[in-house]
């Protein structure tokens, strides 16, 4: 399916944080109880088509993003007042095109049948961020970097979040052959992700960006299962693994539903 910017960027972030988990989804004679559950992938966006991706566990050994594709699957996703069936597309993808079907507020329902089990997760659309503001519209990097000013704020990112939402804040270069603003910079991504931790607030430094440019600032209202899976796997290690949460019951992986706003930044120098 075609999905506009930033929408596309949003979901590849989405699995890219998926993809960490993925080494949890091998199979492990230490665990085999879970051997044969599949491997579940979706990221509900409200005003989208549904996109869900079903594969297997991988070997120890594999070094493959996914693992096989399960083919041949009649997966049903409810909205608790309307139940609809997923088309099989190509490599384990099951969609429905109709991108009214998922909108705020409501409660959906995955289920399929795999090896004689029944599979479901369930997540709630949550409602798109409010009060989404730049301080201002260019950051102005700082000549001269200096050590004794790392926590001076020199500019703000917020929102309205009065109930202590989940919110993911990111910053994706759009230039083509971004300038480093300094080269020695451990972290060299244009692009970053921050977990907000239920704040309000991100404070802008002048070691906030690696790279000058132009800036999409997108603010995304997640659930609690994204943020699970996210800081798991921030502070897990290679032996535990096998404990990385899911939501999805007799399965592994992630269906969960997010909503994001856009911001552009312009990061320049002073």
């Amino acid at each position: 399916m075609e999905i506009k910017t930033p929408i596309r960027y949003i979901l590849a972030a989405f699995a890219a944080g998926f993809m960490l988990m993925t080494a949890a989804c091998k199979k492990n004679s230490a665990d085999i109880s879970a051997v044969n559950k599949p491997v579940v992938e979706a990221y509900l966006v409200a005003g989208q088509p549904v996109s869900i991706k079903v594969y297997q566990q991988k070997d120890l050994t594999d070094t493959a993003t996914y693992g096989a594709a399960l083919t041949g699957l009649n997966i049903n996703i409810s909205n608790g007042s309307q139940t609809v069936k997923l088309t099989e597309g190509a490599n384990g993808t099951y969609t429905y095109s109709d991108a009214t079907f998922v909108t705020a507020g409501k409660t959906y329902t995955m289920q399929f049948n795999y090896d004689n089990t029944t599979i479901s997760a369930s997540t709630v659309m949550p409602g798109k961020p409010i009060g989404f503001k730049l301080s201002d519209s260019v950051f102005h990097v700082p000549n001269t970097i200096d050590p004794a000013y790392n926590d001076k704020v020199l500019q703000t990112v917020t929102w309205t979040n009065p109930d202590s939402l989940q919110h993911l804040l990111l910053f994706k270069n759009l230039d083509s052959d971004p300038f480093e603003i300094i080269a020695v910079r451990s972290n060299n991504k244009p692009s970053f992700q921050i977990n907000t931790e239920k704040a309000s607030i991100y404070n802008i430094t002048q070691n906030s960006f690696k790279y000058y440019g132009h800036y999409q600032v997108i603010l995304m209202r997640v659930n609690d299962e994204y943020i699970n899976i996210l800081t798991t796997n921030t502070r897990g290690s290679s032996q535990n693994l096998v404990n990385t949460p899911t939501n999805v019951v007799n399965g592994l992986g992630i269906f969960t539903a997010m909503q994001a706003d856009t911001l552009s930044l312009r990061v320049t120098t002073q």
